[in-house]
């Protein structure tokens, strides 16, 4: 029986790719896409570069349909409100500078993900992050991409070893 992996679809490419791969090395593979605050009926500018938007849950689910795998969305708006807004505007009214992507990342995307994985009795977590890890005998060590222009580590820094 294959192993089982969850990707964080988030919609993009490289999430995409990362299911992509995955299965044809013979995983089996559960898309899974946080909706992490409501855009419905919002205007949104032209040029946002935001994640999580309808369009972009819709985009994963086509590439699932297109893969034969399993998508489920996650509504994850509460935790993200709590644990990425309210910790920013506490933050900010504190001076200090946070990055909001990088809680998320860290207390919604990387450990909710983990925990939701866990209910779908998967082995395995994988996302389109670009970087690059370095097995050691004392465990994992997190390492910049090959390519220095779309390195991503500083999103995953956080991560434990497991």
């Amino acid at each position: 029986m294959p192993q089982k992996v969850v990707v964080a679809m988030s919609g993009g490419v490289d999430s995409s790719v990362a299911a992509l791969l995955l299965q044809q090395q013979g995983y089996d593979v559960v898309g899974v896409t946080m909706k992490l605050y409501n855009l419905e009926g919002e205007e949104l500018p032209p040029n946002y570069q935001g994640c999580c938007t309808l369009d972009d849950v819709e985009d994963a689910r086509s590439v699932c349909r297109r893969l034969g795998i399993p998508h489920y969305v996650l509504n994850t708006q509460k935790e993200f409100q709590s644990k990425v807004v309210d910790y920013f505007t506490s933050e900010y009214q504190l001076g200090r500078t946070p990055h909001p992507c990088i809680a998320c990342n860290d207390k919604i995307k990387f450990s909710h993900l983990m925990e939701r994985a866990a209910v779908l009795e998967a082995d395995y977590v994988a996302t389109g992050h670009y970087a690059r890890i370095e097995h050691r005998p004392q465990g994992i060590i997190l390492r910049k991409a090959v390519d220095s222009s779309k390195d991503q580590s500083y999103v995953l820094f956080g991560m434990g070893q497991n």
